[in-house]
């Protein structure tokens, strides 16, 4: 584990700060991977929610993957790539000045927890390629991508965006019932002014291919807001999976039972039983009597499907034979 440092790393650092020296990164001696850790902002998801958080993100990127690929008739595939905590500031600052954003709040019906407020980015070239495509061209990025918007492009790409936030609520709902809700569409990323520049976020990179180009889909979400998301649901992740597989299964059983019940079975009543020989059977005539060693007011034995089980009375009901069922016969038909 790259992010974990052992004790003998951690008191090299420390007798380094007290000789004055600087604090160099500590590289994982079994990967050789160097990764630096800002102790004055320490992160504040756990890699448990870190897993929970890249399976929602992984179920979000399938669903935008069939969403794309229908709507513009493309070879599309998005994929995660990371996900990590971050300044805010240090994310707006690596976009350009004019870009597509999606400001949307994941609405919560719980008193006891707020509104999480997130914001999804396309990155310009994915804009201009479904602009193309949904004005009829073949889905061509613009080579002039430094100008800001027009107003029929963000009439176009609001519709987009409108159902990119309505997908977050299928990967949330083994974990908590939400609605996303789409506040505006932004495209001057300097002035949004729902997050603070210094507020932590989760930042969710998604990699979209859309035929032969690649471009990015990014997720951003305050990690204050969405650790008290998680801190009251995400806990119960175990618990709400199981009930749902137990509502499947209960589900599953009863689709089997109401195509069972619509099916057809033979019903035979069987008045009696008795062995002839062949002679006499070939020697039947009309008016013969065949005794079956039974009483008349003895019952008589229903088989279905070619199976025992029940007996019951014979009688008459609107003019017609019946039997009465008295007796279940078989011992599994009540389990």
């Amino acid at each position: 584990m790259a992010d974990a440092l052992t004790q003998e790393q951690i008191d090299a650092m420390l007798a380094g700060v007290a000789a004055g020296g600087d604090i160099e990164s500590v590289a994982d001696t079994s990967t050789g991977v160097v990764k630096d850790y800002d102790f004055r902002a320490p992160k504040k998801l756990t890699k448990e929610r870190m897993k929970v958080l890249s399976s929602i993100f992984d179920n979000y990127a399938r669903l935008m993957s069939s969403y794309l690929t229908g709507l513009l008739r493309l070879y599309c595939k998005v994929s995660l790539n990371s996900i990590e905590e971050q300044k805010y500031f240090e994310f707006n600052n690596a976009l350009p000045d004019y870009v597509m954003m999606g400001i949307f709040n994941l609405v919560i019906n719980d008193d006891e927890v707020e509104d999480v407020s997130a914001i999804v980015q396309l990155s310009n070239s994915i804009s201009y390629i479904m602009i193309d495509r949904l004005l009829g061209g073949k889905g061509a990025s613009s080579a002039d991508s430094d100008r800001d918007f027009t107003e029929i492009e963000v009439s176009v790409m609001r519709g987009i965006i409108k159902s990119m936030t309505d997908m977050f609520q299928e990967p949330w709902e083994n974990y908590v019932e939400l609605k996303p809700v789409l506040n505006k569409i932004e495209t001057n990323s300097r002035v949004v002014s729902s997050i603070g520049y210094d507020d932590t976020m989760i930042i969710a990179m998604l990699d979209v291919y859309i035929n032969e180009t690649k471009s990015i889909i990014s997720v951003c979400i305050p990690t204050l807001e969405l650790d008290g998301l998680m801190q009251k649901y995400a806990t119960f992740n175990a618990k709400g999976a199981r009930k749902s597989d137990e509502a499947r299964e209960h589900e599953r059983k009863e689709s089997i039972m109401t195509t069972l019940s619509h099916s057809l079975l033979n019903v035979t009543a069987v008045l009696g039983e008795t062995n002839l020989d062949m002679y006499d059977v070939m020697n039947l005539q009309m008016g013969d009597i065949i005794p079956l060693g039974k009483g008349i007011d003895n019952n008589i034995i229903l088989n279905v499907g070619g199976q025992t089980w029940f007996d019951g009375k014979l009688g008459v009901f609107n003019s017609k034979k019946a039997i009465k069922i008295e007796n279940v016969l078989r011992n599994d038909f009540n389990q």
